[in-house]
């Protein structure tokens, strides 16, 4: 029997829909949502230290969101058009020591557009050039700066772009702010939208939570703005996600094997991090410490460093996927009909997560992006 869209939909009230982050931001709310029993309770973020333990993994999304939305106008007819930056087009490099870089972008655009059209932006040197149609919702555009020169504008002149469902000014600059976890990494930038269940983590707590012996790791996953993307077929199976960029080192994965020989719990932070990590190469990885599978005793000490890996990744989870490494989740909670419910509805059977979220609205939990968190154990 074919899994259908429409049998994850379920009624929320507007009202529901987060505006704005917790105050401070590990108070928002946390159900708890035993996978096994469907049984569920209801805490404060904070208190998710008490259902962590000495030996588990928690498992960051480390990518950081740039200022993806620009806001440019056409040059012939001045009329408004908004360039959402996707993902930078690969170029070839001239020489082996030269570090390739682009000038070409992956797009979405709002506005009516057509190849040959130029774009300018006020108060700003960096202009464009609609290149072609990519007949997938994206279009090819050429800017005229690359590399530092490129960013430092995108820096300046460009904006989070939220995700529609928040109902506010867009060009609000708190959400620079608001709109990135604590832990994102100044070296991984490239998510368009952010891995929001780690919104909930505030530095003071991650201290606790390593002193408590709990292993903190980071892989990451570039989001792209297909998150927002609605599902379109009828049929989940026939629904084709976007891919995205993933990386995972060496230390994170050797950290994760040995929660995996010893007992401990691999726990993600967000779907990214969940999605990255089923996605990854984990018999490659276990070939690198001599080991058949997940089976034989990790030499940790003795073994030599592991190669870190670095894809793109569409892999979509639904129910009937047979998870290999996670064992809970930290998310929150996601749209209707929505790729994300569907992750999170195999992890915990799509009974218990139907009963959990109708919990969550009769109890006025905030939903989505800056809304509150569940804990899938």
């Amino acid at each position: 029997m074919s899994l259908l869209v429409k049998d994850f939909a379920y009624h929320l009230p507007l009202e529901l829909i987060a505006q704005q982050p917790a105050r401070p931001r590990d108070h928002s709310r946390l159900l708890l949502l035993n996978k096994k029993t469907g049984a569920t309770r209801h805490h404060y973020f904070y208190e998710i230290i008490d259902y962590l333990n000495k030996g588990d993994v928690l498992v960051l999304n480390n990518s950081k969101v740039f200022p993806a939305r620009l806001i440019g106008y056409k040059a012939e007819t001045g009329g408004a058009v908004e360039i959402f930056l996707h993902q930078e087009v690969a170029a070839e490099k001239k020489k082996k020591t030269e570090k390739p870089e682009t000038k070409i972008w992956e797009c979405l655009i709002g506005g009516r557009v057509k190849a040959g059209l130029k774009i300018k932006f006020l108060k700003s040197p960096l202009e464009a050039v609609i290149v072609k149609n990519n007949n997938d919702g994206t279009w090819q555009v050429e800017f005229n700066l690359r590399g530092d020169k490129f960013w430092k504008i995108i820096n300046k002149i460009g904006f989070v772009p939220l995700p529609p469902y928040i109902k506010r000014d867009r060009k609000m600059m708190s959400d620079k702010n608001n709109y990135q976890t604590v832990f994102a990494d100044s070296r991984k930038v490239g998510s368009a939208a952010a891995p929001t269940a780690g919104f909930h983590f505030t530095k003071h707590l991650l201290k606790k939570i390593r002193a408590k012996g709990v292993k903190i790791v980071a892989v990451t996953l570039h989001v792209g703005l297909g998150t927002f993307a609605p599902v379109k077929t009828e049929k989940i199976m026939e629904h084709k996600m976007h891919s995205e960029f993933v990386e995972i080192s060496g230390r994170a994965a050797k950290e994760i094997l040995a929660a995996k020989q010893t007992g401990g719990r691999v726990i993600a932070v967000g779907t990214t991090s969940c999605r990255t990590l089923e996605a990854a190469d984990w018999e490659k990885f276990a070939a690198q410490l001599k080991t058949d599978g997940f089976k034989k005793k990790l030499g940790l000490k003795k073994s030599k460093s592991l190669k870190a890996q670095a894809f793109w990744t569409d892999i979509f989870i639904y129910p009937g996927y047979k998870f290999r490494v996670i064992d809970a989740l930290i998310t929150n909670f996601h749209l209707p009909k929505s790729t994300l419910l569907m992750l999170v509805s195999a992890l915990a059977g799509k009974k218990s997560i139907d009963a959990a979220y109708k919990q969550a609205v009769s109890s006025d939990y905030r939903f989505f992006s800056y809304g509150d968190a569940m804990f899938i154990y």
